[in-house]
């Protein structure tokens, strides 16, 4: 009969088997590899450059908040950032070809393509905002009932004050041809609040920076960045990236910057 091994080559032997299997484990649900994710060392983002300021092509230069967005990501991720300008409407397919890693082009999440595409969480809200004079205590849109509001007519606020209106409310509706149109007619005194988009209200913000005023959210509209559904790994790179970008304020920095 063989001696027994020593109790010291034993427990080598165990705490090896122990090591293997902790660093399977880790390769198998500890954080992704960036590399393994993106073997090439870069992280492909197609891109729609008709949609300023988030993006804009202008000659074979891109630029705006989508783009500095995405160089963040990369530069976070430590990999090199590539532009795909696919244009709105060929995002799906460029993502579930292989054409482009993420797609960042002011999407929204489709629960009818939640099968094949995944969603990051979001950086930006472009949803309905009521706004008021500064001063003016209400945010409510229906605490307005009976009294002016301008909106942008055949907008998403025209979908929603009609919504409000058909459930009983009252409003007196000052429908404009543009949103700009509608909050300059609040800040002449004509409307007592303006029912706009707020991508709309913060450029125009930015433009009448003098101007006393108050907005709230009144419908909320995520912009998110969508991955073929396959690709775990770079989803939860571009999730722990953009929770590092807002941790620091660097997300809210480029907002600022186009916004």
């Amino acid at each position: 009969m063989a001696a027994p091994a020593p109790h010291w080559l034993t427990r080598a032997l165990l705490a090896a088997v122990c090591l293997a299997l902790s660093f399977s484990l880790w390769r198998h649900y500890g954080p992704p590899d960036p590399r393994r994710a993106f073997p090439t060392g870069e992280i492909v983002f197609g891109v729609d450059g008709s949609h300023p300021p988030f993006a804009l092509a202008d000659g074979a230069t891109l630029r705006g908040l989508e783009i500095d967005l995405a160089r963040a990501i990369a530069r976070e991720l430590n990999l090199a950032p590539r532009f795909v300008n696919s244009g709105y409407y060929g995002l799906s397919d460029a993502l579930v070809s292989g054409r482009v890693d993420a797609a960042i082009a002011g999407l929204r999440v489709e629960p009818s393509r939640t099968q094949d595409l995944r969603y990051t969480q979001a950086y930006f809200d472009a949803g309905i905002v009521i706004v008021a004079a500064d001063g003016e205590s209400r945010l409510a849109l229906e605490e307005f009932a009976g009294e002016r509001i301008a909106y942008e007519f055949a907008s998403g606020a025209d979908g929603l004050l009609r919504a409000r209106q058909s459930e009983g409310f009252v409003f007196e509706p000052l429908p404009y041809e543009l949103p700009g149109y509608a909050l300059d007619s609040l800040r002449l005194g004509l409307a007592e609040a303006a029912l706009v988009d707020a991508t709309s209200w913060l450029l125009h913000r930015r433009q009448a920076p003098d101007w006393g005023s108050r907005f709230a959210y009144v419908a909320h509209e995520p912009y998110v960045i969508a991955l073929r559904f396959d690709r775990v790994d770079a989803w939860k790179l571009l999730e722990r990236a953009l929770s590092a970008l807002k941790a620091s304020g660097e997300l809210a920095r480029i907002v600022d910057a186009w916004l």
